[in-house]
């Protein structure tokens, strides 16, 4: 299995550490406390850059503890998202937006459209607004693109992206229930043209149904076949 020179560790859920070809590390949308797949006491090393895809807290709920451990050079979300995070004491908070590319630790990120919702819920029980949620372009320093698709439906405009970007490999949830499952998701590989694919956002609880050999299964049905599918297992690394 290739990632063109990187390195892609799975904590549970949604949580993924990507280590570029430059030796940089970046941490994917946060989620150790209360994750029933994570490992306990992972060793994350080195962290540059946190991407945030969405407020929702099994994508953000270790961000503020990390960051203050960790001190990345950036944390990069949308703009409502890391404002709410600046409030609480976030240091080098990138609030930016859809359409947006900023650059950190010479990782280029751009934010994408994502049809989901984003929130979080407050001290006093009440639900705060974090701005909408946001897929990723991670351009690496060799050129790759990597399409983290965020919590989402499929949707149309995913051709867009894939014309647009041209992601060599994408991360796509295949949960099902929250986001979009394996009869969906294999559209959204149809649209956006890669080869190479990461499921994530599935196996955590289970409501989250769907599983990677479903995932293939619609995939063969749409003539996709020759789609390489990429799975670790929680703890596990895909390079």
């Amino acid at each position: 299995m290739s990632l063109n020179g990187a390195r892609l560790t799975w904590f549970g859920h949604a949580t993924w550490l990507l280590e570029t070809p430059g030796g940089r590390r970046v941490l994917i949308d946060p989620w150790f406390t209360g994750n029933p797949k994570a490992p306990e006491d992972p060793d994350l090393g080195t962290i540059d850059v946190i991407l945030l895809t969405h407020g929702h807290s099994d994508h953000t709920a270790d961000v503020l503890g990390i960051a203050a451990e960790k001190t990345p050079q950036a944390v990069i979300g949308m703009m409502e998202l890391l404002a709410h995070f600046g409030g609480k004491g976030l240091e080098n908070g990138v609030g930016m937006n859809k359409g947006g590319t900023t650059e950190a630790a010479g990782i280029r990120v751009t934010l994408t459209h994502a049809f989901h919702s984003s929130s979080l819920e407050a001290d006093d029980g009440s639900v705060v607004y974090t701005g909408e949620p946001a897929g990723v372009i991670i351009t690496l320093e060799n050129g790759t693109r990597i399409y983290h698709a965020g919590d989402t439906c499929v949707f149309g405009d995913m051709a867009l992206i894939g014309e647009l970007y041209a992601p060599d490999v994408m991360l796509l949830p295949i949960g099902d229930f929250f986001t979009m499952g394996p009869f969906e998701a294999a559209k959204a590989v149809e649209l956006v043209g890669v080869k190479q694919v990461v499921p994530t956002h599935y196996g955590t609880f289970p409501v989250l149904s769907g599983t990677p050999e479903a995932f293939r299964e619609e995939l063969a049905k749409r003539g996709l076949g020759d789609v390489e599918v990429l799975v670790a297992e929680p703890g596990g690394t895909i390079e």
